[in-house]
């Protein structure tokens, strides 16, 4: 796919992965749809850089947790842009909460995020992509592919992904290519020191931790390679090898 002139819709888009995916698909000439919960603040700096890139943009507040927000996104997108080339699901939630006293509530808001959120945003694009096709980019984890006790609805939520984009690539083969990214230590977690950080890196065969602009790169690779569907790129300087 030739990214030039391309509508695209990131979630999740305001800050932190989400901010340097936009930035970098602005960096190759496409039109960018930024959608944010709560980070309006964030959003409008996300905005200015991405208009800086001499393209569209537009930003989008939604929960995306309510089906009907899902849908009214989708009627703003349609409205502005028209049709859509580009969805990368980004948004989530990751709540660290031990297996035994994970509630009802705790599940339904990351499963609510993470998957049925990822679900109908990648239901709705392919509407909007039409006869032409696009692609679907989802943002799985590594904690899908392992367990993490310590983070049990994630994990079940980005096992959830990576189905989703085996089903989805299958379901809408060949004019739509469903892929993944899995970044492994890309961003430190709010509630990790910078010591703690620095030393997860050193652990790693590569070294050093990761940064959000080697998920964007990734996701420039799958975007371009138009032989790639149902994949899951995994993104973790070496993590999974030990």
């Amino acid at each position: 796919m030739e990214l030039e002139n391309r509508n695209a819709l990131i979630t999740g888009a305001a800050h932190r992965v989400g901010e340097a995916i936009a930035l970098r698909l602005a960096k190759e000439g496409c039109n960018i749809a930024i959608h944010y919960h709560a980070a309006a603040r964030e959003s409008e700096q996300t905005l200015s850089e991405i208009l800086s890139c001499s393209v569209e943009a537009h930003a989008y507040q939604a929960d995306l947790r309510s089906h009907e927000e899902i849908k009214t996104l989708y009627e703003s997108i349609s409205h502005d842009f028209q049709r859509l080339d580009i969805l990368i699901n980004s948004a989530a939630i990751m709540q660290r909460i031990p297996f035994r006293e994970v509630s009802p509530e705790d599940w339904e808001t990351t499963i609510d995020l993470n998957l049925r959120a990822a679900f109908f945003c990648t239901q709705y694009a392919i509407r909007l992509m039409g006869d032409e096709g696009g692609a679907v980019i989802n943002i799985s984890d590594i904690a899908g592919l392992q367990p993490w006790v310590d983070f049990p609805v994630h994990s079940i939520s980005k096992a959830g992904i990576e189905m989703l984009t085996k089903v989805a690539a299958l379901a809408y083969a060949p004019s739509v290519r469903v892929n993944a990214v899995a970044p492994g230590p890309v961003l430190k977690p709010d509630h990790m020191s910078e010591a703690r950080w620095a030393q997860l890196g050193t652990e790693l065969p590569i070294g050093q931790a990761g940064e959000p602009a080697d998920v964007a790169e990734a996701i420039i690779f799958l975007l371009k390679n138009d032989f790639i569907t149902g994949e899951t790129l995994v993104v973790d300087g070496g993590n999974q090898l030990i």
